[in-house]
């Protein structure tokens, strides 16, 4: 997801899916963990987007 798209969501969207990232990177940690997570960089990729999610909505908040 790009920053671009995100900048045009609202406050209320990007917490949702501020919730929905950090409840998918949750998943595939424990997946990981458990071994049963076939690309690695999935985790990488969603924590990215979050940490997206975060810039953008603290830039709209500040």
């Amino acid at each position: 997801m790009k920053a671009k798209e995100l900048r045009d969501k609202t406050v209320g969207e990007l917490v949702q899916k501020e919730k929905e990232l950090a409840e998918q990177l949750f998943v595939l940690r424990l997946q990981n963990a458990t071994r049963r997570l076939e690309k690695s960089s999935k985790i990488v990729q969603a924590r990215r987007d979050l940490a997206r999610v975060l810039t953008v909505l603290r830039e709209k908040q500040g």
